[in-house]
């Protein structure tokens, strides 16, 4: 059966629209698996970068490498590097292609990533967290960035998933430990009570997705067993994990949405736990189904949380059909099929 099988009629051509070469491009790319030396795809691909939101984005950062304010890149928020880098992944730009990105990449290493390995809001150590750490690791993989330091990264991250040779927060002696925000292991988090948090372990376990499996050591094997476990200790479907402050899961986690910052759907941990090869897992079925349910009779999906007038592109109307929410889903179909 050919990809475009999978998915209802005309949905994939509507992707592939000339007038939208960001979606356009990786439709070619991750939907019909385009060969990379395709000359259609390179072309896409160029496209892509030279007009619409990469292009915008490119434009508003500074010759050195960041946006709005030097640093550590996490304020203001949406417009800062951090968040501008993550959306630059998210919108499948390249090293490769624009020598500006490799500029951004180098910039944020160089003053968001702490010694031991940890993005942080304000270069300190103490100010990481399973969210930040996820979403810039995968964001960095996904741009092509090409940087021993990020080693350091995705090691400090699979420990502080396992807890192996990290001290607690209360040790304040021990060179490796845990603090206020990431308190502690299976993403332990302050901001949620210090309980689990279901938002960072899913931008930590995209970020080993992506990470080369020859790359994966043994203890990031662990870490990713431990979060797969941990993923789908509930029904993913009904995303019934800790609620520091709730009673009840946030109503977030079923709007589905474009881009993805810290705010995370149900959407995305199929996204994590797909591409870490959990397609087939009848655990996943629920969340499978759920997905599917909301596309609407032309196969396509809503977007339904957005950040309208909060970072430097816009990318559709509230409630009205996305190409790029029906992208995620359709990669997701694709990927557990």
């Amino acid at each position: 059966m050919s990809s475009q099988a999978l998915f209802k009629p005309g949905v994939v051509d509507w992707l592939l629209e000339e007038v939208d070469p960001g979606v356009r491009y990786l439709a070619l790319r991750d939907l019909l698996d385009t060969p990379p030396d395709d000359p259609q795809l390179a072309a896409a691909r160029q496209a892509a970068h030279v007009s619409g939101p990469i292009a915008a984005l490119l434009k508003t950062m500074t010759a050195d490498g960041y946006w709005v304010e030097p640093g550590a890149g996490y304020y203001p928020k949406y417009y800062g590097t951090v968040w501008s880098v993550i959306l630059l992944a998210q919108l499948g730009a390249s090293t490769a292609q624009d020598e500006r990105i490799a500029r951004t990449c180098a910039y944020l290493l160089d003053h968001a990533l702490a010694p031991g390995g940890q993005f942080t809001v304000n270069g300190a150590p103490s100010g990481t967290a399973d969210c930040l750490q996820g979403n810039l690791c995968a964001a960095l993989i996904d741009l092509g960035c090409d940087d021993a330091r990020l080693d350091a990264a995705i090691e400090w991250m699979a420990r502080s998933v396992t807890g192996e040779g990290v001290a607690p927060m209360s040790d304040r002696n021990a060179p490796v430990r845990y603090y206020a925000g990431k308190c502690g292991p299976r993403f332990a988090c302050g901001s949620n009570n210090k309980l689990p948090c279901a938002w960072g372990a899913a931008k930590v376990m995209l970020a080993f997705s992506r990470w080369r499996a020859d790359r994966r050591t043994p203890l990031v094997q662990r870490a990713i067993q431990e979060g797969i476990d941990f993923l789908f200790s509930v029904d993913p479907a009904s995303a019934a994990y800790p609620s520091g402050y709730s009673d009840k899961p946030s109503g977030n986690w079923w709007k589905f949405g474009f881009p993805v910052f810290y705010v995370t759907d149900v959407l995305q941990i199929a996204e994590a736990l797909t591409a870490l090869d959990c397609g087939g897992d009848p655990r996943l079925h629920n969340l499978l189904t759920l997905i599917r349910d909301k596309q609407d009779a032309r196969g396509r999906w809503v977007l339904e949380y957005d950040y309208a007038d909060k970072t430097w592109a816009e990318f559709g109307g509230k409630k009205q059909p996305s190409k790029w929410v029906t992208l995620r889903a359709l990669r997701v179909l694709k990927a557990a099929a």
